[in-house]
This record gives C-alpha cells, sequence and structure tokens, in this order.
C-alpha cells in the first residue's frame, strides 16, 4: 500500500515543497525580527533620525514602544 499512496500522492510533492518553503521564511523573519541585535540596529537609528531633527522624540519613543514590544513578544512566544 506504501507504493500506491507514494504514487497517489507524488503530484502533491511540489505544494508540499512551497508549504516548508513558506514556513523556512517564516521562522527566519520572526527571527530577524526579535533579533536583539537587529533591534538595537534600529533603536540606534532612531536615535539617529531624532538627531538629524528627521523624527521628532514623540514618535522616536513610539518607535523605541513598538521595537521593544517585538522584542519581549518574541521573548514571550519563546522565538529566538
Amino acid at each position: 500500500m506504501g507504493l500506491v499512496s507514494s504514487i497517489l500522492t507524488l503530484p502533491l510533492l511540489p505544494v508540499k515543497g512551497v508549504i516548508k518553503l513558506g514556513e523556512v521564511i517564516q521562522q527566519q523573519v520572526e527571527q530577524e525580527l526579535t533579533s536583539p541585535m537587529a533591534i538595537r540596529a534600529q533603536l540606534e537609528e532612531l536615535e539617529r533620525q531624532r538627531q538629524a531633527g528627521l523624527i521628532s522624540e514623540e514618535e522616536e519613543a513610539e518607535a523605541q514602544q513598538e521595537i521593544l514590544g517585538r522584542l519581549i513578544g518574541g521573548q514571550a512566544t519563546g522565538a529566538p
């Protein structure tokens, strides 16, 4: 029966491959969004923009809260 089921599911292999690729991409994106190094770089960029006068202190504070919320949220869900 294993041979028959293998033959019948053969046309679905490309779909399974695309699903697996999507899962790998999702894991990579989540890891990059919650990476301490990426978050530090984003916070440094915010500070640079504020010092250059591109954003206000309020905008910087809001963006910092969003970035830090991602870090805390990522750790709470068990993401690396």
